[in-house]
């Protein structure tokens, strides 16, 4: 049987899905949406489901914790980051992940892909 992990690597030091399984994540995620409002609530949904939070990450030399996730009134998801008393949104595509990644990086992965940057 296929490994659904390929040994594709699109960002340093972690197999990402393939392509295919990018898709079946998608579809899962997307199976009763009828719009892309919809389809961007549904990715929402499995990443606060699957993706560990919170977790730490280094955005430009700075380390920060990504609290948690949150959909824009344009459908974007964006990771809610903190860094002692200041918080900011960082679009999710543009979010670094750690090494290793949280647990549930692949709906990361997932979303990218279904946005076009993965």
């Amino acid at each position: 049987m296929k490994n659904p992990i390929a040994k594709k690597k699109s960002r340093p030091g972690r197999a990402t899905p393939d392509k295919a399984r990018l898709a079946e994540m998608i579809e899962e995620a997307t199976v009763d949406a009828h719009d892309e409002g919809e389809q961007a609530l549904g990715l929402h949904s499995m990443l606060e489901q699957h993706l560990t939070l919170p977790f730490d990450t280094t955005i430009l030399g700075v380390d920060v914790t990504v609290e948690r996730l949150d959909l824009t009134e344009r459908n974007q998801i964006v990771a809610i980051c903190r860094r002692g008393r200041e918080r900011q949104r960082i679009p999710l595509a543009d979010l670094p992940l750690p090494s290793p990644a949280p647990e549930g990086a692949e709906w990361i992965d997932a979303y990218r892909h279904w946005i076009g940057e993965g």
